[in-house]
């Protein structure tokens, strides 16, 4: 298949160099537009990004050759040159919606990691495992709107990934109450121990926003197309807190739940394995090559440290399931958060509307 020219908004930021790691080498996309704020533009990616680069493996030297262009400024540029961009922009809500709809307007397809247009009414919030059905809001959204190839496409808070992933896979069980306690790496933030050295040795009891994200995206994600929309979901029930640990990568949950039906531990970890991996079949590039969730069977695990790569980072580990006293059941969950949380997970939706034909070469 002809590649499709790709580029990132937001570059230079944590989120936008995952990104360019991801789709360095990816079969499908070729990044043809890197794109930052104007004190980046007309410098080389490498110039740009100078020391700021988090990223465990270097700079692709493809990428990093690439001259920096302005967001904003060299808009209409950058709609020419590109099929598809992807959102890692760190500006004020308003502004990141009026940028991506911008681009939609320029015939581009949008996918997002950030959260300004995740509850606009005709935008779909999709983990493509979870809710692919969702995608069907982008025939509305367009005939709404006047797009033939623009579209918005959001992908859910890192946050709510491990568990929302569960929870979907023992939904026969009718879950109707859950607790979670988010235990949220320093690269959410965008930040690393050298320029946050304060998260040492440091726990942070509250996420500024995170909560209400963890309780209510994950409604929207089990909810149903009704009138050009999505109506949320109203069970089960989710109460979450979220703490900042001083942990690079990976956001672990302690999660506890009742079901409306009577469940045995056997019948939780069968359903788990059952579950398998819904995009099996697409064959896309990102998606896990195993089950998208794994239990591990000893008490000590999912560990941040040993098993937030499981699967390339797009997977999601479990473990320590266990009869509760204020819960029918009570399990620790884990994954990637800027790979399958954010970066990662941006891309699969994109593979995964372009396998559906939404996105197209022009």
């Amino acid at each position: 298949m002809k590649k499709l020219k790709v580029g990132v908004l937001g570059a230079t930021g944590m989120v936008g160099q995952r990104f360019v790691t991801l789709l360095a080498n990816h079969p499908w996309y070729e990044v043809t537009v890197v794109a930052a704020s104007p004190a980046s533009a007309g410098k080389t990616y490498a110039q740009a990004v100078g020391k700021k680069w988090n990223m465990d493996k270097p700079i692709p030297a493809k990428i990093a050759k690439l001259k920096v262009m302005a967001v904003e400024r060299d808009l209409s540029k950058i709609a020419e040159r590109v099929d598809l961009v992807f959102s890692a922009l760190d500006m004020e809500k308003e502004d990141i919606i009026r940028i991506e709809n911008a681009y939609a307007d320029g015939d581009v397809a949008v996918v997002s990691n950030n959260s300004a247009n995740r509850w606009t009414i005709d935008v779909p919030m999709i983990m493509p495992e979870l809710n692919p059905h969702h995608a069907k809001l982008i025939e509305i959204q367009r005939k709404k709107r006047g797009w033939k190839r623009g579209l918005i496409a959001v992908k859910p808070n890192c946050s709510i990934q491990s568990y929302s992933s569960i929870l979907t896979a023992l939904a026969k069980f009718k879950p109707t109450k859950v607790e979670v306690c988010s235990l949220q790496a320093i690269s959410g933030a965008g930040k690393t121990f050298q320029t946050w050295p304060e998260m040492q040795d440091n726990v942070i009891p509250l996420i500024g926003g995170e909560e209400e994200k963890s309780e209510q995206e994950p409604r929207k994600i089990w909810g149903k197309i009704v009138g050009g929309r999505i109506k949320l979901a109203t069970s089960p029930v989710i109460g979450a807190t979220c703490i900042r640990v001083p942990v690079t990568n990976g956001h672990m949950a302690s999660v506890g739940v009742n079901f409306a039906k009577k469940v045995s531990k056997k019948a939780i970890l069968t359903a788990i394995k059952k579950f398998g991996n819904p995009l099996a079949k697409l064959a896309l590039p990102s998606s896990p090559k195993g089950d998208l969730i794994t239990y591990l069977e000893a008490e000590n695990r999912p560990q941040t440290g040993l098993d937030r790569d499981y699967e390339r980072g797009m997977g999601v580990t479990m473990g320590r399931l266990r009869v509760g006293i204020n819960f029918d059941w009570q399990f620790i969950s884990l994954s990637h958060n800027t790979v399958r949380g954010a970066a990662g997970g941006a891309v699969l939706l994109a593979e995964f509307l372009t396998k559906l034909g939404y996105i197209q070469p022009k």
